[in-house]
């Protein structure tokens, strides 16, 4: 299967795809192809990709990037772009967990602080019988040094994990699966975040409405006000201003590896 075009969010080509085909695109390349990213880019994904070249070029030259929150979602259909919905983490990981029972797909579970992916694991392993779960780890604290990453790869290789669900935050997941998937032959790099914390009931997560009305942000800085409040009240505002100069034409965001306009 030959992932759709992409759509440019300021800069950062978000692929025109849903839940659905998302789902397909990675169950394929899992099954058959060469190790690959898939990156779930919400508003502060993109807000990092225009202080930092690099997180830009890794969301631009992934096997899939995603549109997870709802502002990308609206930005990524200008010029009626079709069938372009939310492709939220947490919610690919339950598909793609629902759609991999018994079909020998291995799932392997690295992030979050200690004892978060074995719990997620066991969660995920009650709440759909005959997932094949390949091992869980946990990062060590800070960036990961490159015996750090041999050995996850060691371990992944050793595995045969098909699905690699890496739990960190943006920049840190993407930069380290950029990494390690020159290191793999085969199976498909996840960032999904925060859903490691969602799923393994650590934290819980917003209702339907307000996920569908882009309020996901209050209910999040409700609950953790002193470390996402900066990013908040820094990168939604920045957002909406260079959305609205993007559809304007007031400041053009090109996709390619240049540094990304202020």
């Amino acid at each position: 299967m030959i992932p759709p075009p992409r759509s440019n969010v300021l800069g950062v080509g978000v692929h025109a795809l849903d839940l659905d085909l998302a789902r397909d695109l990675i169950l394929d390349r899992a099954g058959s192809g060469p190790a690959g990213y898939v990156c779930c880019c919400d508003v502060n994904s993109v807000s990092c990709a225009h202080r930092d070249p690099r997180h830009r070029t890794i969301l631009n030259q992934s096997f899939l990037t995603t549109p997870d929150g709802m502002p990308v979602v609206w930005l990524a259909r200008r010029g009626d772009r079709e069938g372009i919905n939310r492709v939220y983490g947490p919610d690919l990981l339950l598909s793609l967990c629902a759609a991999t029972v018994h079909t020998g797909l291995r799932h392997f579970f690295y992030g979050g602080a200690p004892g978060t992916a074995e719990q997620l694991a066991q969660s995920l392993v009650t709440r759909f019988p005959g997932l094949s779960v390949a091992g869980t780890r946990t990062p060590p604290y800070g960036a990961a040094p490159p015996e750090e990453l041999d050995a996850v790869a060691s371990q992944l290789r050793s595995a045969c994990a098909s699905l690699i669900w890496v739990g960190l935050s943006t920049p840190k997941q993407e930069a380290l699966m950029a990494k390690l998937v020159a290191r793999l032959d085969h199976g498909v790099l996840l960032g999904v975040g925060a859903a490691f914390d969602l799923h393994s009931g650590r934290i819980r997560q917003a209702p339907r409405w307000m996920q569908r009305s882009s309020l996901e942000w209050l209910w999040r800085l409700a609950r953790e006000p002193r470390r996402l409040g900066p990013r908040y009240l820094r990168n939604n505002p920045l957002f909406l201003l260079r959305a609205f100069a993007q559809i304007s034409g007031i400041k053009e965001y090109p996709l390619n590896d240049a540094p990304p306009s202020p």
